[in-house]
């Protein structure tokens, strides 16, 4: 892509907008091969970013979920015991008594199991999505930061595979707990906030042509207002969403107060929350925003 303003474009035509900042830091990371870590709460559009730019540069996206306990058989490889397990048995019912070549055969790519990382390295071009790495350990970042270096990993059997180019990386955290500053000075960083009126309506209206625009702005008005409140977790632009579906669900062309409450569900999702906004005056919001 020719620049930020490109980038941007493609990635609307896509249904994600984004602001000129968020343009220019794709645009770096595309343009100098440079991961992206995107920081900030849970539904703010961290994830859909990666399945937006791999549907706006045609590349398959590749998904690493992270968790606890990940390590890097999980992330990047393993080898098919009960196929290899198979083969020796065959080979053996077969007379080859030759053990070099049981063993270079047993450790050939075919038995080879590619998990995420190795799926994007050896998939050009492709989107790598390493979502939510806040959940996984030091070691984990440690290797990660390593193989971002160099595009590349050695398997002992196989000797070492590198990508012929990059694939764009995009490393998500929703700062459950710092990332280590060696990995983030291997990427351009990006903070998603929470948007503001104007370009979350717009937002909802691009995921959902079909909902009323009446409904739309009072749904995202709601949002905004509980946003404020002292919320546990205060919803995400994915909730807004989710709450203009179910009420469109229900027929519903416009909300008020009370079908608001009765569809709480679809955009708190804690006790204390929902309990605090019941006790907000939704009518004095809707009222207020004169929608």
């Amino acid at each position: 892509m020719d620049g930020p303003e490109q980038v941007r474009a493609r990635l609307e035509e896509t249904g994600y907008l984004v602001d000129e900042g968020l343009a220019v830091t794709c645009y770096l990371a595309l343009r100098l091969h440079r991961p992206l870590f995107c920081e900030g709460d849970a539904g703010v559009g961290k994830t859909a970013l990666a399945s937006a730019l791999a549907e706006a540069l045609d590349a398959p996206l590749i998904r690493l979920q992270c968790h606890e306990g990940i390590d890097a058989s999980q992330a990047l490889y393993d080898w098919d015991f009960p196929r290899q397990l198979l083969h020796l048995r065959a080979a053996e019912a077969a007379g080859v008594k030759d053990a070099d070549r049981l063993e270079s055969e047993l450790y050939d790519r075919r038995f080879l199991i590619a998990r995420p990382l190795l799926q994007a390295l050896q998939t050009q071009p492709s989107v790598l999505l390493v979502d939510e790495i806040d959940r996984a350990d030091d070691e984990f970042e440690a290797f990660l930061l390593e193989l971002l270096s160099e595009y590349a990993v050695t398997i002992p059997e196989l000797g070492t595979l590198r990508a012929e180019v990059p694939p764009v990386v995009v490393l998500t955290s929703n700062r459950t707990r710092e990332v280590h500053d060696a990995l983030k000075r291997r990427c351009l960083y990006h903070w998603f906030d929470h948007p503001g009126f104007a370009r979350e309506l717009a937002i909802v209206r691009r995921r959902l042509p079909g909902v009323s625009a009446r409904l739309a702005e009072q749904v995202t008005a709601l949002v905004q207002a509980l946003r404020g409140a002292d919320l546990v977790k205060p919803p995400g632009v994915a909730e807004t969403i989710d709450w203009a579906e179910a009420l469109d669900a229900l027929g519903a062309t416009e909300v008020d107060a009370e079908l608001a409450v009765s569809t709480l569900g679809s955009v708190l999702k804690y006790r204390e929350d929902t309990d605090r906004a019941r006790g907000l005056d939704l009518a004095a919001v809707l009222a207020a925003r004169g929608v």
